[in-house]
């Protein structure tokens, strides 16, 4: 019997998940957590929740440097390039796809299906977010906690009051309780990581000024924009409009058109870099461009988790660096309940209709234990039906 590979049993894991994972970022966290804490048991829901905090503290898309570190700690390096691919490439090609077709296709989606897709979402997160407050939040002072941090974050809704937030839970749990080393070789291939995402973010604006040409022009201010946003998904979006649409890369209504495709794809909504590179007025566009761009974008999320995971596996052993961690594991089910209200909630609820089948999909992932996709295909065609 033919043995079974790591990486690619990890990148057809995240290719089911490419494909079914709508939402968003705070979704897809329910999402793999669900899968690999839950049905597969890679890592506890502690760990994961380590992981969370750990790309909230990052920029770039957080939801996808989540599912890089799942699979760098399952099979490698080849793990997390093969995580990426599965759970990138499946948007990336169906807003290339929709760039290039842009004219024949026109830019009209079935409001009802979109509708029934926001629905899934809202019923992923709550149920991420009651079993996540069940294992991190077990005494009030960390239920208090996590309540804090969602009513801050509503009253202050920003990627720094996230970040403010994580910090503070991190004091906190210091104080509400009272060591590992990293081996020396992981060290110095962490900090060869770094170091190539600051000469990235430093040195690519000067090649781009020695070098005029469009293709180095797109490497970096795709790069910048993977690199210097926190908070991921829709925050990146007024960045990437000021870097294409303000020098004439792509005009306003092409650039909206492929935002509300973006809302329609599963994946993560950085593949959205994916739709502008493909559908620019300025070679290279079409497939090159849609993959350039892609890359150039996520590429600093990538070195930035390769550089910093061997440090954060290391603070997860020592006593007060735990302690810390479970002050923010607290504000992770905080930021979780948050974003669950606004804008998960907000968006997709609107009247007893929508409700009515975000409590049949919570019921169905929560007490039917059904599938992850399942759900969001019954949701998407009662959407379409129904809305």
């Amino acid at each position: 019997m033919k043995q079974s590979s790591p990486v690619r049993d990890t990148f057809l894991i995240f290719l089911r998940l490419g494909l079914t994972a709508f939402g968003g970022p705070v979704a897809h966290l329910g999402y793999f957590r669900e899968e690999f804490v839950h049905r597969r048991r890679w890592l506890s829901d502690a760990a994961y929740a380590d992981l969370v905090a750990l790309c909230q503290f990052l920029p770039g898309p957080a939801s996808s440097q989540v599912g890089l570190a799942l699979g760098l700690q399952r099979a490698g390096y080849r793990g997390a390039l093969a995580a990426w691919c599965g759970f990138t490439l499946p948007s990336a090609i169906l807003l290339i796809l929709f760039a290039i077709g842009l004219v024949e296709f026109g830019d009209r989606l079935p409001g009802g299906l979109i509708a029934g897709l926001k629905i899934v979402a809202v019923t992923v997160v709550a149920q991420a977010v009651w079993g996540m407050a069940k294992s991190l939040c077990p005494d009030w002072p960390r239920r208090v906690l996590a309540l804090a941090a969602a009513a801050f974050l509503l009253a202050l809704p920003s990627a720094w009051s996230q970040i403010g937030v994580i910090i503070v839970g991190g004091l906190i749990g210091l104080s509400l309780k009272q060591s590992g080393v990293t081996a020396p070789g992981e060290a110095l291939a962490a900090g060869v990581w770094l170091l190539l995402f600051f000469l990235g973010l430093a040195g690519l604006p000067l090649l781009a000024q020695a070098f005029p040409g469009q293709a180095l022009a797109m490497v970096d201010a795709f790069y910048r924009a993977g690199a210097l946003v926190f908070g991921g998904g829709h925050v990146v979006l007024p960045l990437l409009q000021a870097e294409t649409v303000a020098p004439g890369w792509i005009g306003s209504e092409t650039f909206l058109a492929g935002y509300g495709a973006a809302q329609a794809v599963p994946g993560p909504l950085f593949t959205f870099a994916a739709f502008l590179g493909a559908a620019g007025n300025l070679a290279p566009n079409g497939w090159g461009g849609g993959l350039l761009a892609l890359a150039a974008i996520f590429l600093p999320a990538f070195l930035l988790l390769a550089g910093a995971l061997p440090f954060w596996d290391a603070l997860r052993t020592n006593n007060r660096a735990r302690a810390a961690l479970a002050g923010v594991n607290a504000v992770v089910v905080g930021i979780l309940l948050a974003a669950l209200y606004d804008p998960v909630w907000t968006s997709a609820i609107h009247g007893p209709l929508e409700l009515l089948l975000a409590a049949l999909a919570f019921t169905a992932l929560m007490f039917g234990k059904q599938a992850p996709w399942r759900v969001v295909a019954g949701c998407a065609l009662a959407g379409a039906l129904l809305l």
